[in-house]
């Protein structure tokens, strides 16, 4: 699923792949080069096999078959779809792009194109973007992250955000009848719910852990800061910004007066923040659907409200989206018709049908959620809204070894549980995210 994907799966191991450096200026065996018009080439496949890997539970067969279907009509070729487990996902793709097998067209987690681009290992997409787009306006967290140096490597498939999540029937009971839409809306609501609830233990107005840097991030974003910023090719961490500073600063204070002292230096995981919900242990948390506490409690569904999460600045707090693009291998044999694929896949028409009319996914395009928001349930249009403004991980090749071994959780829980101050959390974890984000 698309949150799934913004936890990383562990380093990539580049210096395993070597070898793909050696075709990160080819086209691709089947593709004759940029095309003069911009345009995706037509092309007869009658007679040849297109091998998709698609990442279980990202799509349906539903939506697959269909997308499948127009291909075929439209190319003549066939297609087989492989579907691929997370463990052990990075290793077993990092070996395929190595090899002169390749899969032909991959689905790849938003934040992972810059790790497999940088090894040359994929297709160069930007000759074909805007026809790929189809007049659509892709979604910044999905098309930033996939966009290296300027040039793309991946197709916004689509996408999941966060939205807060509250109990309507708490938050009534504490004389709070309207979602805020303000930042002090909220946390007047909020300190009316933690007053109602001052006798019931381990009590959280609203459950927000330390180490969860996803949500850090929205205040840090709301602020005007950034996570790192690439200045001529050399990467700068971004925390001790003044900005980011203010927002690492707003993180801790609503943190520290609405969660749990425990919380603290803990990730959303252990303990369970869906089952804390359903047990009445918070009125609020921030995630990207309601499936796991409805899952818990079933009766609660006519209790939750949601609401994309109100920043100091007085917009939403732009969100971190998790989602899928579609990217082709550079030594893929069938780059023209693995093309003509992914264009059917990110179309309008299956995006709305499909992606989003079957799977429930929220569409690549700020048209695609424009068109969704016309039919979603009240209970879901919050993630829609809250992913028109989005932005995502560094489009650097070594992020995933920052998120792999922790070190922006730990930046967000040493600020909220106090064991270092703000400007010295951020000092530290510039000193060394400067050194792994420039590492060659």
């Amino acid at each position: 699923m698309a949150i799934k994907k913004m936890t990383a799966v562990g380093a990539l191991g580049i210096v395993t792949v070597l070898a793909l450096s050696a075709c990160s200026g080819s086209a691709g065996t089947g593709n004759a080069g940029a095309p003069s018009d911009g345009k995706v080439p037509e092309v007869d496949g009658d007679g040849q096999t297109l091998n998709v890997w698609v990442m279980q539970n990202d799509y349906t067969e539903e939506t697959l078959a269909a997308i499948n279907e127009e291909f075929t009509k439209q190319t003549g070729a066939e297609v087989t779809i492989q579907s691929q487990t997370w463990d052990g996902i990075t290793t077993k793709l990092t070996t395929a792009l190595a090899t002169d097998t390749p899969p032909d067209v991959v689905d790849v987690g938003n934040t992972q194109i810059a790790s497999y681009a940088a090894t040359g290992g994929l297709l160069d997409l930007t000759p074909y973007k805007d026809d790929l787009a189809q007049g659509q306006t892709w979604l910044d967290g999905l098309v930033d992250p996939a966009t290296v140096d300027g040039d793309l490597y991946g197709v916004p498939g689509f996408a999941g955000a966060r939205a807060v999540i509250y109990n309507k029937k708490m938050w009534a009971e504490a004389g709070v009848t309207a979602a805020p839409t303000t930042f002090d809306e909220l946390t007047a609501a909020l300190d009316k719910v933690k007053a109602a609830n001052a006798q019931t233990a381990d009590f959280s107005a609203f459950y927000l852990p330390g180490q969860y840097f996803y949500a850090g991030m929205q205040f840090v974003w709301d602020a005007g800061g950034d996570i790192a910023s690439n200045d001529g090719g050399e990467w700068k961490s971004g925390f001790s910004s003044p900005e980011a500073i203010e927002g690492l600063t707003a993180f801790k204070e609503f943190q520290n007066e609405y969660s749990t002292a425990a919380s603290a230096t803990l990730d959303t995981f252990e303990p369970n923040q869906g089952q804390l919900f359903a047990d009445g242990k918070t009125s609020a948390i921030l995630n990207t659907n309601t499936g796991a506490i409805l899952k818990i409690n079933p009766d609660m569904e006519a209790d939750l409200g949601t609401f994309p999460m109100p920043g100091i600045s007085g917009d939403a707090q732009p969100v971190m989206l998790g989602g899928s693009d579609w990217a082709l291998p550079v030594k893929s044999k069938n780059s023209d018709l693995a093309l003509n694929w992914v264009k059917i896949a990110t179309s309008p028409d299956i995006q709305k049908d499909y992606v989003y009319g079957v799977d429930g996914w929220i569409p690549n395009s700020v048209e695609g959620i424009e068109f969704a928001q016309e039919s979603v349930a009240e209970l879901r249009s919050s993630f829609f809204t809250a992913a028109l403004n989005s932005k995502a991980t560094p489009a650097n090749a070594n992020w995933t070894t920052i998120e792999s071994n922790k070190a922006i959780n730990n930046l967000f829980s040493a600020i909220a549980s106090g064991s270092k101050s703000v400007e010295d959390a951020a000092k530290d974890f510039d000193a060394d995210a400067d050194k792994t984000l420039n590492i060659e």
